[in-house]
């Protein structure tokens, strides 16, 4: 642990997490960036001067438009302290400055991506990029479920490795609370695909009390059990995963909880004909893009009877003011609960950007930072940058 570490006088290496949405060469969501400042602070603190890493996008090789150079004035304006930046990760006056580093000093790299070896887990590259620092942190969450070399590879080239403390929040809450939970345990799925969700769902069937499903999410689940749902996002393959999670239900004597009504209309951009219907009234013109006030309404009193609840995805087209108050309504629900002492759990990119828009974000007990890799974590699968710190530490 950072904790057990002696950082004065170090130089410390420290992947982050900086894939953050920028436009017009500004940051316009700062969230993960301040998630940081816990880790680097206390790097600070204890007499270090700290490296700092990052990917930005998916960029192919250097484009100015996935720079991280919007993201360093982000984080000098955040911290009220310069943060030196260099153009590059691995050029000599890159490493020159990470190793004229005064203590107290902080040193943002250049995009990881803008070279292959980075995605490649190049053994190269991570020998390389291990120059900048004495001891490694790895506090990126949002990116532990991927082999690269900043955050795999590069462990082999040091001695003094570590989580940092976002890192160690997520496992806290998405681990050990979500393993272990206060009862009753209820999760709340959203969003679009079912494919990428089969073992998330197959777990939380065994271990939550409550296993509730909307949003589009919810459409192979209704169309299995007869109803006219209509959506380009059903194909074939969801509804055989439905039929095989409908059949583990059974055995396990669990319900899988749906909707009962939908806001509907023959298109996303058709404001004049919007209407409220059950799901036996549904037929192949509608388009379901919220869930109706009867099943905000139910979902409601199953998560009032929770002492731990787990979010993942939206229930509706929530970016649109139309089609947006089912999500609304859910996460303010959840937000009252969370004041009255509850564990409350959100996890995936929508469902930040919802509780962001719909609530006082500093309510819930813990929003992740990570999709993928909450995704693959709540799945029971083991992180790669997590496996790795582990096997170097015997």
């Amino acid at each position: 642990m950072i904790e057990n570490l002696n950082l004065s006088d170090k130089r410390i290496l420290l992947r982050v997490d900086y894939n953050v949405p920028i436009q017009d060469a500004e940051v316009i969501d700062d969230y993960r960036i301040k998630k940081s400042l816990k880790t680097i602070n206390y790097c600070l603190d204890q007499g270090a001067s700290v490296t700092i890493m990052s990917h930005l996008g998916r960029p192919n090789g250097f484009d100015e438009n996935f720079s991280l150079l919007p993201v360093a004035e982000k984080l000098s304006e955040l911290l009220n302290k310069e943060v030196i930046f260099s153009d590059d990760c691995i050029s000599d006056k890159a490493l020159l400055k990470s190793t004229t580093l005064e203590k107290g000093q902080i040193h943002l790299l250049e995009n990881l991506r803008f070279h292959n070896g980075e995605l490649e887990n190049c053994l190269d590259f991570s020998k390389t990029l291990s120059f900048h620092g004495d001891v490694y942190i790895n506090d990126a969450f949002g990116t532990a479920h991927r082999a690269h070399a900043s955050n795999v590879g590069i462990v082999n080239f040091f001695d003094e490795t570590s989580i940092g403390f976002l890192m160690k929040k997520e496992l806290k809450y998405l681990l050990h609370e979500i393993s272990d939970p206060i009862r009753p345990f209820s999760v709340l799925m959203g969003g679009a695909k079912i494919k990428g969700k089969i073992e998330l769902i197959e777990n939380f069937l065994k271990e939550a009390d409550n296993l509730i499903v909307g949003g589009a999410l919810s459409f192979p689940f209704l169309k299995v059990k007869g109803y006219d749902i209509n959506s380009p996002l059903i194909n074939n393959e969801d509804i055989e995963c439905a039929k095989h999670l409908f059949s583990l239900s059974n055995k396990l004597k669990k319900d899988i909880i749906l909707p009962y009504d939908f806001v509907v209309s023959t298109s996303l951009d058709n404001y004049d004909n919007i209407d409220i219907k059950k799901v036996e009234n549904l037929d192949s013109s509608d388009g379901c893009f919220d869930i109706g006030p009867e099943t905000t309404m139910y979902f409601s009193q199953i998560l009032s009877t929770s002492e731990t609840i787990l979010w993942n995805g939206p229930l509706g087209v929530s970016e649109n003011p139309y089609f947006g108050t089912g999500t609304q309504q859910i996460c303010r629900i959840i937000e009252e609960l969370s004041n009255n002492g509850i564990i409350s759990i959100l996890g995936g990119g929508d469902t930040v950007a919802a509780a962001q828009k719909f609530s006082q974000f500093n309510t819930f007990s813990h929003i992740s930072t990570g999709g993928g890799a909450s995704l693959e974590l709540l799945s029971g699968k083991k992180l790669p940058a997590l496996l790795a710190l582990e096997q170097n530490e015997k």
